[in-house]
């Protein structure tokens, strides 16, 4: 600040004018009168801290003869007034600090003066800013002195103003301040999306947490489901072969013979007429119709068809040769007259296929395999799980549809079906199917069925039905066909079933072979009256002329003597009927088998108490009646009758089959008489079955002429023609067992239609097995007696 009083003088103080000049210092007081000023001075209103320099100079020197402000010097003259400095503006305030000069003033002493008008009022400094000068005027402090000082270092000496000139100005108001635009504090928004970042990250870690940690199994397992592909190894079906080994049903590669229609196109081969020429060369080869191969070829938007289904390896390879032989043929003929392989667009799908080599042979017990590879039917349904093995499993990591080669496969071998070795001699099974076939269409009969088994084993040495089918084509085989009609069938007997009735008899000691029983031409017992199948007159017959010439009315007389009542004669009956295994089943455990039908002595009807004896009545089928005559043949004892003689597992290891059921039915000693008693029936003249003499071999059997039931109606329509019998009668070895149903051409009794059949199975099995001739004749037992003798 100024000091109103005027200028004061002394040494030592540090309020008077300093002199700035490159050889000399400012110093407070008066100055000596010597003393020269290199420029004007400028007055200071407040002290300074410290020597100033007008001028530029380097930094940490010191002028020469430069003494500290406030000494004097010996011998100084006071200083001379400085004449006022112009400006450009004509202003006399320093431009640095704004304060005005005094002129004429003497060392340290100050005068007030007035404001200059002129004065420029500084603007505010912006913040962060280099400090302007400061606003106040002369009365103001704060920093006039650090103006003026700025200003002294920054302008030159030559433009210095004089104290003594400097004019008074006159303070201007300073401009109103323009109000600046406050922005709110960035703190809660940036907290704010803070905590919106951690919240997501806190969403990832914790989701990536559940993935690799808690369900990591759950999703590697589902990667690893659409990475790694199963696929299925299927299992090769066991075979089935007779007794030899020999195949009957085995399984083969196959080929599906496919096409591709998109390829048959004219844009694509560049060949017109490409599905007609495709179809003219494959059709010699795969027996199929040319029109319906090119109508197929020439699918439009197809991409796949089947041309022919389970065509042989051999097939696919004569297509193969056929390809390459139309390529060689393109390439010896000149670019421009080459033609496009017309056969490009043929593919084939490999899979395993059901083979029965000897087609419709057999085909009632083998059954067949349907499409989905499983047993539709006989053999092959009931040993459909042993004989399908158990299928394996291939895993391996694939990757746009391609097999990863790197990554590892788990394999699971598939399990090979077991082998099944029958009981059937395959040559005498074609010699039963050829005579059966034969009969049948010679007869016209709806069907018919030829048993053939081992007496002494009960081993079904052959099991033909007549009509077959062939397995290999299901397709065109007749429905009603495709069953095993020797064992679904149930039908009455007839005169065969006399034979039970006779062992009855004997083994009851009811009456012996040469019991004499008189037959008369009608019988009446119930509510009707019985006759035989012919009318006669009144027949002087033993026992076993009862049963050579099969009279009905002999039968009912000789099982009446089996109990007192006809009731307890019944009982006896029905217990040796079940004893031969009627009216339950063989043991075969064949599908769709029938029991037959037997019922309980109880509910038998009127009639049925007289039927039954001869065979009317009750029910069997082919294999039960067959078994019938075995047991006799075994000297009494029944077998169940056996279709698998053993098993070839996976291991190759050989296991046979468990062995039959056996049952005392009649004593040896009745089984040997009526093994001769059935002789009188082919070899006496008497007898009703002499088609069935076989020279060299003693032969035993019985013919069987039945009503028979008409399924469809449930009434009694047509007959049931039949021939049952073994062979050597003296050492039997094989029974065979012949039905026709329902005969409509020519004879219909059994010893006319199934007599010759008989004798054509029984002599060549005799051949096959090798059996010797036999060596003794028979003993011909008494048919006939005199009355009165």
């Amino acid at each position: 600040m100024t000091d109103p009083k005027g200028p004061r003088s002394g040494s030592g103080s540090g309020s008077g004018s300093r002199g700035a000049g490159p050889g000399g210092s400012g110093s407070s007081g008066s100055k000596s009168p010597g003393a020269k000023t290199p420029g004007p001075s400028k007055p200071s209103a407040a002290k300074t801290s410290g020597p100033q320099t007008s001028g530029p100079k380097p930094a940490g020197t010191k002028p020469a003869g430069t003494k500290p402000a406030g000494s004097k010097s010996a011998g100084s003259k006071p200083a001379a007034p400085r004449a006022p400095r112009k400006t450009g503006s004509g202003s006399g305030t320093s431009p640095a600090s704004g304060s005005p000069s005094r002129p004429g003033a003497a060392a340290g002493s100050k005068a007030p003066t007035a404001p200059d008008p002129r004065r420029r009022v500084p603007r505010p400094t912006p913040a962060g800013g280099r400090a302007g000068p400061p606003r106040g005027g002369p009365g103001q402090s704060g920093g006039s002195g650090r103006s003026q000082r700025a200003t002294a270092q920054s302008r030159p000496a030559a433009q210095k103003r004089p104290a003594s000139a400097r004019p008074t100005t006159t303070k201007r108001a300073p401009r109103p301040r323009t109000p600046t635009l406050r922005l709110g504090s960035p703190r809660p928004r940036l907290r704010l999306v803070s905590l919106g970042l951690a919240l997501i990250l806190l969403v990832f870690v914790v989701r990536l947490f559940q993935v690799q940690a808690v369900d990591a199994g759950a999703y590697a397992a589902k990667a690893n489901v659409n990475r790694y592909v199963p696929v299925k190894l299927a299992a090769e079906r066991g075979a089935i072969t007779d007794r030899d080994g020999v195949d009957l049903a085995t399984t083969v590669d196959a080929y599906d013979i496919t096409a591709d229609p998109s390829l048959f196109a004219p844009d694509k081969i560049k060949v017109q007429d490409a599905p007609q020429q495709a179809a003219a060369l494959l059709a010699p080869i795969l027996h199929e119709d040319r029109a319906a191969l090119a109508k197929k070829l020439a699918t439009p938007g197809s991409r796949y068809v089947r041309l022919s289904r389970q065509q042989t390896p051999q097939v696919w390879k004569q297509i193969k040769d056929l390809r390459r032989e139309l390529d060689a043929k393109a390439a010896k003929q000149p670019k421009s007259e080459r033609r496009p392989n017309v056969l490009v667009g043929i593919f084939a799908d490999k899979h395993s296929k059901r083979v029965y080599p000897n087609k419709d042979l057999a085909s009632g017990v083998l059954g067949f395999v349907n499409s989905e590879g499983r047993g539709g039917g006989g053999l092959e349904a009931r040993l459909d799980q042993q004989l399908a093995g158990k299928d394996g499993k291939l895993i391996y990591a694939q990757s746009g549809g391609r097999r990863v080669p790197t990554a590892g496969t788990q394999e699971h071998p598939a399990v090979p079906g077991t082998d099944v070795e029958l009981t059937l001699d395959r040559d005498i099974q074609w010699m039963a199917q050829q005579a059966i076939t034969k009969q049948v269409t010679e007869s016209r009969a709806d069907r018919g069925y030829v048993v053939v088994q081992d007496t002494r084993t009960g081993e079904i040495l052959a099991l033909a039905n007549a009509p077959g089918f062939d397995p290999n084509d299901i397709s065109k085989a007749d429905p009603e066909a495709l069953g095993n009609a020797a064992l679904t069938d149930a039908f009455e007997p007839g005169s065969t079933s006399k034979l039970m009735s006779m062992a009855a008899v004997l083994e009851e000691g009811a009456a012996t072979p040469a019991t004499r029983v008189t037959v008369p031409n009608r019988l009446h017992r119930g509510d009707r009256n019985f006759s035989d199948d012919i009318d006669h007159p009144t027949w002087h017959l033993t026992l076993n002329g009862v049963l050579a010439k099969s009279s009905n009315i002999g039968t009912i007389l000789a099982t009446e003597q089996l109990g007192r009542t006809r009731q307890e004669a019944n009982q006896v009956l029905y217990s040796y009927l079940r004893k031969f295994g009627l009216g339950q089943p063989t043991g075969l455990g064949f599908p769709g088998e029938t029991p037959g039908l037997l019922a309980p002595p109880q509910k038998w009807s009127t009639s049925q108490q007289y039927t039954i004896p001869f065979g009317q009545g009750l029910s069997l089928n082919a294999v039960q009646a067959a078994s019938v005559y075995s047991a006799i043949a075994n000297g009494g004892e029944r077998i169940a009758p056996t279709l698998i003689r053993g098993t070839t597992g996976p291991d190759g290891r050989y296991r046979p089959a468990p062995r039959p059921h056996k049952s005392r039915v009649v004593s040896e000693k009745t089984a040997r008489t009526l093994a001769t008693m059935l002789e009188s029936v082919v070899d006496d003249k008497e007898g009703t079955g002499a088609k069935a003499k076989i020279d060299g071999y003693r032969v035993g059997g019985k013919t069987g002429t039945s009503n028979r039931v008409d399924p469809k109606t449930g009434r009694y329509h047509g007959y049931t023609a039949s021939f049952a019998g073994f062979a050597p009668a003296d050492q039997p070895r094989i029974t065979v067992y012949c039905a026709v149903q329902n005969p409509t051409k020519g004879s219909y009794f059994g010893g006319q239609v199934c007599g010759p059949i008989y004798q054509q199975v029984m002599e060549f099995a005799l051949k096959t097995l090798q059996v010797p001739p036999s060596g003794a004749q028979p003993p011909r037992l008494p048919v006939t007696f005199q009355p009165g003798e």
